[in-house]
């Protein structure tokens, strides 16, 4: 297990030629979902076609961001600025499609044969009948997972599956963002004890996106309104320069031993970052210890001024989408 370096909600779409076992799919998935409902497999492909460019679209813009790093500009104010920009479009990417096999039109492998370029997850609903032709198809990399339609925790197993393939990440992402850290940083985010730490505090905050960075070293946040945390990580041999720049800056000697000591951090890079605007304050430290070494932690808020706001927030869009008509066109 290692720690997601870019995750963010994207779109659940469902494709099978039964209306109502559609329509009970779209009753049944957690509200917390973005879901579309597709009864006709041109009409999937087809959206999910136009979808591979605004992904390629995407993965550049994020590309941009570093290439402007390498040349000299602060992540942060970038990543912030991203968010504000783009608005709700990338919550409305399909990150996992579901189909149904048997479909009298086009089975599922062929439907998911014809998404060579589409890089989202993958999962094939099966009857009893089409079992061994799933087992190909996963062998030969077309689905990520089979589930039998008829199962009666069908429900419980969908989601599940839903909800690991929804927090797998995303190679190009994974790419990016790499690009970013140290050796040192990227080997403690994949100690397992490490990442199951960050993964408690991202639920505990209500994470519904996040971008991991290595200068400064930490996590930048958003969560489902629109508000935006930055969770700094330090290294152990890091807080004795960290200490010594807030002791530069005029902070109490005691402050500034608590920084030496691990007990607080202070967020001078963000505020270095953010500009005048952002009062970098200390906060009390979590030390986050694995199998390799050791992570302090902090969490600081930042200031709504650079936020996407409630406007451009996820829960504003999944209200803007809480319709899940089935689509029945041809």
């Amino acid at each position: 297990m290692s720690f997601s370096l870019y995750r963010r909600p994207g779109c659940v779409g469902f494709l099978d030629d039964d209306r109502d076992y559609l329509e009970m799919l779209g009753e049944v998935m957690p509200l917390g979902w973005y879901v579309r409902l597709f009864l006709r497999p041109v009409a999937c492909i087809e959206l999910l076609h136009r979808e591979i460019l605004l992904r390629e679209q995407d993965v550049w813009t994020q590309q941009e961001i570093v290439s402007r790093w390498h040349e000299g500009a602060s992540l942060v104010p970038q990543i912030l600025r991203y968010w504000r920009e783009n608005g709700t479009a990338r919550f409305a990417l399909t990150q996992v499609a579901v189909v149904d096999y048997a479909m009298p039109a086009m089975s599922g492998i062929r439907v998911l044969g014809e998404l060579t370029r589409w890089s989202g997850a993958r999962i094939l609903l099966t009857g009893r009948a089409d079992e061994q032709l799933a087992v190909s198809a996963f062998n030969r990399g077309l689905i990520n997972q089979f589930i039998p339609k008829q199962s009666p925790d069908i429900r419980l197993r969908l989601t599940t599956a839903i909800d690991s393939l929804r927090d797998r990440p995303d190679a190009h992402h994974q790419h990016i963002w790499h690009g970013t850290l140290s050796p040192a940083q990227h080997a403690l985010l994949e100690d397992p004890l490490i990442a199951q730490a960050l993964e408690t505090i991202a639920a505990k905050a209500g994470w519904i996106e996040h971008v991991v960075i290595g200068m400064p070293f930490g996590v930048l946040a958003l969560d489902a309104q629109g508000a935006v945390g930055w969770l700094q990580l330090e290294l152990a041999e890091n807080l004795h320069e960290l200490a010594e720049i807030a002791l530069s800056q005029g902070w109490d000697p005691s402050t500034v031993q608590e920084i030496r000591l691990g007990k607080k951090l202070i967020d001078l890079e963000l505020g270095l970052a953010l500009g005048p605007s952002h009062q970098p304050q200390p906060q009390e430290c979590l030390l986050l210890a694995g199998e390799t070494g050791c992570l302090y932690a902090a969490a600081f808020a930042v200031n709504e001024a650079f936020c996407p706001g409630l406007t451009h927030s996820f829960s504003k869009f999944l209200l803007a989408h809480s319709n899940r008509a089935v689509q029945d066109d041809c």
